[in-house]
């Protein structure tokens, strides 16, 4: 069973790692960070996690690969969350970088990817960055992506985003699509283009159906192979 602590006001985190040990680390590492991050739970395998997000509200997840079922179990959880609690973002844990790990974390939903083998202080601010609506992603790990992108491509006569019609977007949508691949949270693009957020939320789920992505990391990866697309063909 999770441990659970008591909410306070900042960034709720809950941590789902292999081992005790592994979520006491994290948890000890993010209570002394600058930025307000609470740690109200942390489990070692997938029916915890299930669990422990199940009773808390948590801004952000941090959830490891490598749990106690399996060295990929931590995989089909993210997939969960990003399906029973879409306002919790998720940070993959990987024990190192490597590019299946990487493609497997974006395609479960994660809107970050870390490895163990980073600092504990630069988890903070990725944990703080993701609460922000933002995406955590080294040049490496994007390069992985869009290589990835550009095999699956190259294997299709018509790449499935394609297939869905991105010339049916209209300006607007184009344009929030330019905001998110800048990095803007939902608050920054209601601002920026004058809306309100739960209609900027309504335009995410309509551009999502519409280009075949899912979650911002994917739709801010399809817009930069589109536009290094327009600049080839140019």
């Amino acid at each position: 069973m999770p441990g659970t602590l008591q909410p306070v006001p900042g960034v709720t985190v809950f941590i789902g790692d292999d081992t005790p040990m592994g979520c006491q680390l994290m948890a000890a590492a993010l209570r002394r960070s600058r930025h307000k991050l609470t740690v109200i739970g942390s489990a070692t395998d997938s029916a915890g996690i299930r669990d422990g997000l199940r009773q808390n509200q948590t801004n952000v997840a941090i959830i490891s690969a490598r749990l106690r079922e399996g060295a990929t179990a931590g995989f089909s959880v993210a997939r969960e969350v990003r399906t029973s609690h879409p306002n919790t973002s998720v940070i993959m844990m990987l024990d190192s970088i490597e590019r299946f790990m990487v493609i497997d974390a974006v395609r479960a939903g994660a809107s970050g990817v870390f490895s163990r083998e980073e600092r504990f202080e630069l988890l903070c601010k990725c944990v703080h960055v993701i609460s922000q609506g933002q995406i955590w992603i080294g040049n490496k790990e994007l390069r992985f992506i869009i290589d990835s992108l550009a095999q699956d491509s190259a294997q299709s006569a018509q790449p499935p985003a394609l297939a869905k019609g991105p010339n049916s977007l209209t300006k607007r949508e184009a344009d929030l699509i330019t905001l998110v691949a800048e990095g803007l949270t939902n608050r920054d693009i209601s601002r920026r283009l004058n809306l309100s957020e739960h209609t900027v939320r309504n335009y995410l789920f309509r551009i999502f159906n519409k280009v075949g992505t899912s979650n911002r990391l994917e739709l801010a990866l399809y817009a930069l192979s589109r536009k290094r697309d327009d600049g080839q063909r140019n």
